[in-house]
């Protein structure tokens, strides 16, 4: 155990987002805080970058509105008036047979309310449609027991809903397969409505009257990494000792060593996935800015998602920064793209204009300015420790992926953490 004196210290070792958020529940219970960060600054995946002179998101840039976690903190953070929903208009999906058709209007994840709907029929076929309009006909209990949303969709609606519908929003949205991707944390409460309504179709329509397009994601005006200069704010504010370019070597339950040797004692929250056995995938971003004034009608729509298979497309997804947020579109006459692409890839500017071309149906000059960026994905694991050899974790490891999933996970470790003292805001 921590030495008398280092009782009330807890080192927190990451500053990604669940290392800010920890850290700053933390020393609002009044304990002693330390945060160490291996990197020159904070935030992780939620990084900023300049392209064509306006600042953007480098990595997330919005988070799920589901759960009331992130709202209450940037409220706490003062920036509850900056936050902003996308554009209605709707997500295309690419097809693997060719053409684009948009994303069905009343869908999670995919999963279409309505299997005989035209825009689903458009975009997966007739036959495709009718196979998932089983799905009405089956007992309540088939799939209900499934992990996966992958498991759960091609039980009940068959593997055309799962390639051409939900694949697409798995690929570009969680990056992940919908076969990895768990269900409960990817669709909170679909499992009981299933259950409830007898039949997916209607558990998902159930769901979106709860949820009406627009509101299932938001961000901030200005880009969500404000969110991390506004945490990072409030740890200096609170007197946590913050330490960037500190890398640490070694941890144990009575505290951590350093790279330049120095012993921190205290309590530990490993807030970085270091000694951790999940999985992790390299993801490639790559964002252009392009002067093309017919793409001011988003042809086709906030963005595209690309389904497995298309010929002549790398990328898995493009969002049309500039068709989705508002205050992007204020901010430039120029449109910014940024298409996502799987490891291995040379993603270069030009190769994502040549994939933009195909994915938007209109030709595209060269870009203006560019930027690619490779991000580390940490995948969930499969059992999530919140105590680990006497020290506690959070992260994507533990949590899951997802900008809501991360703060919320990291607030119910910190607030377990025995407080010296009431608790603080937000």
């Amino acid at each position: 155990m921590p030495a008398a004196d280092d009782s009330r210290r807890v080192i927190v070792v990451g500053g990604g987002v669940a290392g800010l958020v920890a850290a700053r529940e933390l020393v609002l219970a009044g304990r002693e805080v330390v945060l160490l960060e291996k990197r020159a600054g904070f935030g992780g995946q939620v990084a900023r970058h300049s392209v064509a002179g306006i600042e953007l998101d480098a990595g997330a840039e919005a988070f799920a509105t589901r759960g009331p976690d992130i709202p209450r903190l940037l409220k706490a953070l003062g920036l509850e008036d900056d936050i902003v929903t996308p554009e209605p208009s709707p997500a295309w999906v690419q097809r693997a047979s060719g053409g684009a058709v948009p994303l069905p209007a009343t869908s999670l994840l995919g999963i279409p309310a309505v299997p005989l709907a035209q825009d689903v029929i458009d975009a997966i076929g007739l036959r495709a449609a009718l196979r998932a309009q089983l799905d009405m006909l089956m007992p309540g209990l088939v799939g209900a027991k499934s992990e996966t949303v992958g498991e759960l969709v091609r039980r009940r609606m068959g593997r055309a809903v799962l390639e051409g519908l939900v694949a697409p929003v798995a690929r570009g949205v969680h990056s992940t397969d919908p076969d990895e991707l768990d269900l409960d944390r990817a669709a909170p409460g679909l499992r009981s409505a299933l259950l409830s309504m007898g039949n997916l179709g209607q558990a998902v329509a159930s769901l979106r009257a709860k949820a009406p397009a627009g509101s299932l994601v938001a961000s901030l005006r200005g880009g969500m990494f404000r969110m991390v200069d506004a945490l990072a704010s409030d740890l200096e504010r609170f007197g946590v000792g913050v330490r960037t370019s500190t890398e640490v070597a070694s941890f144990d339950a009575t505290g951590v060593t350093t790279v330049a040797g120095e012993r921190i004692r205290g309590e530990v929250l490993l807030a970085a996935p270091i000694g951790a056995d999940a999985p992790r995938t390299k993801v490639q971003v790559a964002t252009i800015a392009i002067d093309a004034p017919a793409l001011g009608a988003a042809p086709r729509g906030t963005g595209v998602l690309v389904a497995p298979g298309v010929a002549g497309v790398s990328a898995r997804a493009l969002t049309h920064l500039t068709a989705k947020w508002a205050w992007l579109a204020e901010a430039t006459p120029l449109h910014l793209l940024r298409l996502s692409y799987d490891e291995g890839l040379d993603v270069t500017a030009e190769r994502a204009r040549a994939d933009a071309e195909v994915l938007l149906g209109t030709a595209l000059p060269t870009p203006i300015d560019s930027a690619v960026i490779t991000w580390e994905r940490v995948g969930r694991r499969p059992a999530a420790q919140h105590a680990i050899d006497g020290m506690h974790r959070v992260g994507e490891a533990e949590s899951g992926t997802g900008l809501a999933a991360v703060v919320s996970y990291a607030r119910s470790v910190a607030d377990a953490i025995p407080s010296e003292g009431s608790g603080g805001e937000g």
